[in-house]
This record gives C-alpha cells, sequence and structure tokens, in this order.
C-alpha cells in the first residue's frame, strides 16, 4: 500500500471513530460519577469539531487549548486534527506572559480555555495578557469552559456556545472536511524551552501515531484495560503515552483534573485499574500514598515510567515491588514521546536502571562530544536521533531548528547517555544547559532574562540543584550591582517572578556571591556554580 494510505498512517481525527466503530459501547471515559463509552466520545468529538466548522476555523490553523485534564479536553484532542487544524497545547502552569508569548508566537487564530481551576483564575489571566496576544495579530476567538461572565472582549463565546453554533455544520460538510486531511498535515505544535530563553514551539505531523500504536501493542494494551489518566494531556507523556494509546486500543481513562496519588489508587481500588504512567516523581508520590493508606491494587498490570537515570532506579525498583511491573523509556518534545522502551519481559535490572531500547525505524547515535565520532558501547557520548517520528521544525525559528536537526535527519537531543551492550540506552543528563524539573522543561536563560532585569543585579546564573522528589530544581546565583538597592533579597527576586511565570521554573533558592566563576573568555562556569550550590546548601539525595 502507498505511503500516506490511511491504513499505514492513521489520523488522529480519525482515532476517535475507529474506535467507536469497534468498541463503541465500550467505556472510554471515566471523569468523576460521568460516564462515556467510545459512541458517546465520537459523538462530543464531532459536536465539538462542527463548532470549529462554525466559528471558521480552516485547515492548518492553529488552535490553543490552555485547561486542566477534563473531558472537554479529550473532545478538542480529536476535533481539531480532525477539522484539519493544529492543535497548540499550553502548560497550565503557565501564567500571563508565558501564555502572551506563546498563543502569539504560534499564531493561534483560536483559542481554548478553562475558566478557572480552584484558586486559579484564568480568564482573568487571559484577560491580563489579552492586549499583547490581540498585538500579535492572529487570535481571532476565545472560547471559555464554565459559567458565562461579563466579558469586556466582543469575541469571547462560552463552551456551549460553540457547540450551539454547530448545530448549523452538517455531518456530509464536517466528512468532507475530515476527509480532506492528510497525514503531512501539522496536527501539534508543542512549546518546549530551549537554552535561548524562549519557548520554541515543536511542530510534529499525523505521522507519530505510528509509534503510539505500535507500542500499545508492545505493551499489551487491550479494551479490557483501564488508564489512570492524570499526566498533564498539555504535556507529551499524557498527550501520546496515555489518551492516544487509550483510544487506540479500546482502553478506558479515568480522567483526573489534578493528580492526587491518593485518589489515584482509591480509583484503582474502586475500579479495578490497570494501567498507571508517571515519571519518577509520580511513582514516588505513589509510593507514599499506598504507605500511608494501602489500598488493593492487585488489578494493576502494569505501568510506564520515564526512568533510565541513576537517579529514578530505586523508584522503579521500589514500584515494581509495591505495584507492578513497569517499562521504562525515553523521549522529548522533539523526537515523540518513548521513541525508546523497554518490553515487559525485559528483566527488572533493564527495566529500571535503563531507558529500553530504540523503537523501530528509530535511530540512536552516541557521539564524542569534541570529535563527532560515534562511541562505542558504554562510552557515553552526546545522544542523537533519526526516525520519522521527528519534529518538523520548531515554528517560525528556522535558526534554532539548523541548530539541532541536520541535513541528514539527525537530531541533537540535548543529553549525554551511553548505549550498552544489551541494546538498552542509559540516560546520564543533558550537555546543553537545560533543567527538567519533575518531567518538566526548564530553561535557565528564561528565568534569567526575567531576574536579570531586577534593578541591583549584575550578573545571575541559573543552575539545577538535586531534588528527592523532582529530581531537580532550579537555583539562582545572584551578584549585586555596587549600587544594589539594600532591600535586594531573596523573596524581592522571587516576587519578580510569581504570578508572571509558571511555578516550576521560579528558583527555589536565590545565593547571592561576590563574583562569579568564570572562564577565559568570561562565560560563567555552572558546572563549577552546582558544586557551589552542594557546598552551601546541602546533599539532598546523599544526605
Amino acid at each position: 500500500m502507498a505511503e500516506g494510505a490511511k491504513y499505514d498512517w492513521l489520523l488522529l481525527g480519525d482515532a476517535v471513530d475507529r474506535a467507536a466503530r469497534m468498541w463503541g459501547d465500550r467505556p472510554a471515559v471515566v471523569f468523576g460519577e460521568r460516564r462515556w463509552n467510545y459512541a458517546d466520545f465520537a459523538a462530543e468529538v464531532d459536536r465539538v469539531a462542527k463548532g470549529l466548522m462554525a466559528l471558521g476555523a480552516q485547515r492548518g490553523d492553529h488552535v490553543a487549548v490552555w485547561m486542566t485534564n477534563l473531558p472537554e479536553w479529550l473532545w478538542l484532542q480529536y476535533a481539531i486534527p480532525k477539522v484539519g487544524c493544529c492543535i497548540v497545547p499550553l502548560n497550565t502552569r503557565y501564567r500571563t506572559d508565558d501564555v502572551a508569548y506563546t498563543v502569539a508566537q504560534s499564531e493561534s487564530r483560536f483559542m481554548i480555555s478553562i475558566d478557572r481551576s480552584g484558586p486559579i483564575d484564568y480568564r482573568e489571566m487571559l484577560c491580563e495578557a489579552y492586549p499583547g496576544i490581540v498585538e500579535a495579530g492572529h487570535l481571532e476567538r476565545l472560547v471559555f469552559t464554565g459559567e458565562p461572565r461579563d466579558d469586556s472582549h466582543a469575541d469571547t463565546l462560552s463552551w456551549g456556545g460553540l457547540l450551539t453554533a454547530g448545530e448549523s455544520v452538517s455531518d456530509a460538510e464536517l466528512a468532507e472536511r475530515a476527509a480532506s486531511v492528510t497525514v503531512d498535515d501539522r496536527m501539534m505544535l508543542a512549546y518546549t524551552s530551549g537554552t535561548t530563553g524562549h519557548p520554541k514551539g515543536v511542530v510534529h505531523t499525523h505521522r507519530p501515531l505510528r509509534n503510539s500504536r505500535e507500542r500499545a501493542m508492545l505493551l499489551g494494551h487491550t479494551h479490557n484495560d483501564i488508564h489512570m489518566s492524570y499526566l498533564p494531556l498539555f504535556h507529551l507523556f499524557g498527550f501520546g503515552e496515555v489518551s492516544i494509546q487509550a483510544v487506540l486500543s479500546g482502553g478506558c481513562q479515568v480522567l483526573f483534573d489534578v493528580f492526587d496519588p491518593a485518589a489515584v489508587l482509591a480509583e484503582v481500588e474502586s475500579l479495578g485499574g490497570t494501567v498507571l504512567h508517571g515519571f519518577d516523581s509520580h511513582w514516588g508520590d505513589l509510593l507514599r500514598a499506598q504507605r500511608e493508606h494501602p489500598r488493593d491494587v492487585s488489578s494493576l498490570r502494569m505501568g510506564t515510567l520515564a526512568a533510565g537515570m541513576e537517579s529514578s532506579t530505586p523508584v522503579a525498583r521500589r514500584a515494581q515491588e509495591v505495584f507492578c511491573p513497569t517499562v521504562s523509556g525515553w523521549g522529548m518534545s522533539e523526537s515523540w514521546a518513548f521513541v525508546s522502551c523497554s518490553h515487559p519481559t525485559h528483566s527488572v535490572e533493564q527495566r529500571s536502571a535503563a531507558s529500553g531500547y530504540p523503537m523501530d525505524d528509530i535511530e540512536f547515535q552516541i557521539r564524542d562530544p569534541e570529535t563527532g565520532d560515534e562511541c562505542p558501547p558504554d562510552v557515553p557520548g552526546a545522544l542523537f536521533v533519526r526516525g520519522y517520528t521527528l519534529m518538523e521544525e520548531y515554528w517560525r525559528r528556522p535558526e534554532a531548528t539548523a541548530e539541532v536537526l541536520d541535513d541528514d535527519g539527525w537530531l541533537d537531543t540535548g543529553d549525554i547517555a551511553r548505549m550498552r551492550p544489551d541494546g538498552h540506552a542509559v540516560f546520564i543528563g543533558r550537555h546543553k544547559d537545560m533543567l527538567k524539573v519533575g518531567g518538566e522543561n526548564v530553561s535557565p536563560a528564561e528565568v534569567e532574562g526575567y531576574l536579570l532585569d531586577v534593578d541591583g543585579v549584575e550578573q545571575i546564573a541559573v543552575v539545577g540543584y538535586p531534588d528527592p522528589r523532582l529530581v531537580e530544581v532550579p537555583v539562582a546565583f545572584v551578584q549585586r550591582t555596587a549600587t544594589a538597592p539594600t532591600d535586594l533579597t531573596e523573596d524581592a527576586l522571587l516576587e519578580r517572578c510569581r504570578g508572571r511565570i509558571a511555578s516550576f521554573k521560579i528558583p527555589r533558592h536565590v545565593i547571592f556571591v561576590d563574583e562569579m566563576p568564570t572562564t577565559p573568555s568570561g562565560k560563567i562556569r555552572k558546572v563549577e556554580l552546582r558544586d557551589w550550590a552542594l557546598d552551601r546548601l546541602g546533599d539532598p539525595i546523599h544526605a
């Protein structure tokens, strides 16, 4: 069959229709007391798809989504690509400046947001960011979930209004639009932070769905599985490893709008949950919750754990003793999630201390950072990846794209890794200056940019500091100017960030220094600063 045929390259917008045909009366989504089977799921997706068409969404348009894990997020995940649009998932821990930048830079024509979540008022933040977004000249309509409020913006619509508008679109019109979508259309624009200081939009087509589909088969997922879906859907792990794989295999998703480990385990016991997912921080929280209030988790069949680094191995081993076998994997926004993965039949050591082997048609290469030569087994080097799942580009960032993606299709991941003789990859760290806080990428340059504007700051450098739960957290080293005000304190600097950038980006500690350690060329030696942080704050891992 020719490349591009739907049998070979499933489109995301078709996935729910396929599930409805195969498992229409099977449970698909559980959210609190509410339930949907796959026939219901497909009907909701179509209602939303028609609503988007009624608003004027055209093939190729970008639609930003800013909300916690709600059923509406799932409907949008499949409705947006079904009408040929590109979904732009936004981190729910973004704040005004973050969201203003990403919505404008992505050239999103439509934005759909949660109204509020607990004490967090997303509508208020959007109203504050709105002038900057509008100035970019792309956004036309805002849609909010929740109860309608009085709004000053004429282009605001309620979720109910979106669905009502869609009633004017016929089934035939939707089918015609869906049939025009191709596997090479933009499907997703996922923002990830980089060392340049600004988030970059990673463009994916529908092609990586093949990877998710193959892994669902590899892991034995079926319509009998019940996945606990608490990983944020805006994150590729939750998007591709939980939601998409459940739909492709006919499994049920138990959706949580926030991650509450005790609530997750209660639902495992109540509903007979079979699959858990997460980074080592999630599994660590689940282990603590089980220790404090034991639940019957005998229904669990397996779990996925983004492991493979030394710090995550103890959690991976303990999770398998307490809960179920886990498989490990690795991926990133630019490569797709879990482009390497272990198999359930591999040894506990392989599934705990490494991150699996490359999936079909994915190549890994470990290169000497200095010479570029390929390293032999067990010798660490820079990890390069090649395969059909890789991003197309960084949206509107050709220079940044060229920095990481060469003409032969190799992606410089920014990670240091080694390939074991058994073919499994072990990830050691990053050779690019990037932090990973509880699974979230943090650009030190972005945080430094915020704090460098503060009166009295001469130089600033943000580095990683080990954390028992989040793996690492940001720490800021600050050199004051000679005329710095006396009220330039740790609290004053951190207040500059609160409510403006995502909480996981905010430094946990500020350390004032008289001067920065530098190289002969004047570049700050961050490796030395990491040692300084351990000396001054202590080592929380090996204390």
